[in-house]
């Protein structure tokens, strides 16, 4: 009999629920739990009151409760919510025996934390249905238990992974920074300044410039499509394509007799096409302002290729916008592209950026859009030049889209400020 009593309970026998706790005052009434429980299989200890049950609950930790409901001192729903007060390291499923039927009754066993209840005298074939069901509910406790424990485990190694990227993500923003060596630069009289703010650790914007022996110089803003560390890479690629420390890499420079001589900037653009264009696997792409300066003369080219439109502010306070669009570089093969000459007098300022300003969310949804950057730029103090100058049109960013917001967008900008011959 024991076999086939073994047999009705596999899974409880063998994993969730073995030890049972019988608690009644009545010794005829534990007597047939315990003999009928026994012949199943199970570990049972008996109590005689509650306060006997709570004392075993320490050494014994049942699996399964089994109470009387009415018992002198303790009555059963003050045991079962003192046995739920108990710590314990896994669920204890609670069966409350009772001649009650009232529904107020019931709610009060529930409330107490009770799983179940069993009407006496106690049936065998009932007593064995709400063991299976209450083994259920400990099976999948322990189940969920057990998945816990490897999601913290697998939380715990992605925190050490996510650390050691966070690290490596600190580090790799260094050295974008470091593409940029310095944040101002003069040429003879003329001043560029570069702003670079990464809305993470890396991005996909940059600002530089470059200049040669013969005193002309050349800037440049480009955004690589998306964010993170695949553009990261191909800013850093691209600003070895445009590097003023190796001239004879540098796309934008020729080599004469004597010194390196600048390419028109719309030839510039169709050589960086083709680079891009030609790299297997490479689906980004990048837009760019890019203008060479003759120093001499004030004379300026630019080529806008995908890029928001260069700004022109003139000493006088006239502000016009420069070039019309242009293809994105990087998508189609032998894409052509235009010069747009302006002449600068001293005084005058050129400020190339990318969308990360113009495409900067407002608090009512809205874009900031030209007309906005327009009003920041009117914004900046009179009198702020080079790099304070461009952090104050960021700050003023900052302002007018919420103080304190992440932005979306890498934010960059490289500001020309014409001194004359």
């Amino acid at each position: 009999m024991l076999q086939n009593a073994r047999f009705a309970f596999p899974d409880v026998q063998e994993t969730c629920l073995r030890r049972v706790l019988v608690v009644d005052d009545s010794l005829v009434q534990r007597r047939i739990l315990t003999l009928m429980l026994r012949r199943w299989g199970f570990d049972v200890v008996e109590a005689e009151d509650a306060e006997q049950g709570l004392a075993l609950c320490d050494t014994f930790q049942p699996d399964l409760v089994i109470s009387d409901w009415m018992m002198p001192g303790m009555s059963g729903v003050e045991f079962c919510a003192a046995f739920r007060a108990t710590p314990r390291t896994s669920y204890g499923y609670f069966i409350l025996l009772t001649s009650k039927s009232e529904k107020a009754a019931v709610a009060s066993g529930l409330e107490s934390g009770a799983d179940d209840f069993l009407t006496k005298p106690v049936n065998g074939d009932e007593l064995r249905a709400r063991i299976n069901a209450g083994a259920r509910i400990l099976s999948m406790e322990q189940e969920l238990r057990a998945k816990t424990a490897v999601i913290a485990e697998t939380l715990s190694e992605l925190q050490t992974i996510h650390a050691s990227i966070d690290k490596d993500l600190q580090q790799a923003r260094v050295l974008q920074h470091s593409l940029m060596p310095v944040r101002e630069a003069m040429f003879g009289k003329s001043r560029v300044s570069v702003l670079l703010q990464p809305c993470g650790h890396v991005g996909g914007d940059l600002a530089g410039m470059f200049g040669t022996q013969n005193g002309d110089f050349g800037l440049y803003s480009l955004d690589v499509s998306g964010h993170g560390i695949t553009s990261a890479m191909m800013t850093a690629r691209v600003a070895g394509y445009l590097s003023p420390d190796y001239p004879d890499e540098n796309l934008a420079l020729a080599r004469s007799e004597t010194d390196f001589d600048f390419l028109a900037p719309k030839a510039v653009a169709a050589r960086l096409n083709q680079r891009m264009v030609r790299q297997q696997g490479v689906t980004e792409y990048l837009t760019l302002a890019y203008a060479h300066v003759s120093a001499g003369s004030g004379r300026v080219r630019v080529a806008q290729a995908g890029h928001p439109p260069p700004i022109l502010l003139r000493r006088t306070g006239e502000v016009a916008f420069i070039g019309n669009g242009g293809l994105p570089i990087g998508l189609i093969n032998d894409a052509q592209y235009e010069d747009h000459v302006i002449q600068l007098d001293p005084g005058d300022r050129l400020l190339l950026y990318t969308d990360g300003f113009t495409e900067a969310v407002l608090p009512d949804g809205s874009l900031l859009d030209e007309a906005g950057l327009m009003e920041l730029l009117q914004s900046v103090p009179e009198g702020a030049s080079g790099s304070a100058f461009l952090d104050s049109l960021y700050a003023a960013l900052k302002r007018r889209t919420g103080l304190g917001q992440d932005f979306d967008d890498d934010i960059s900008a490289a500001l020309l400020e014409y001194g004359g011959a």
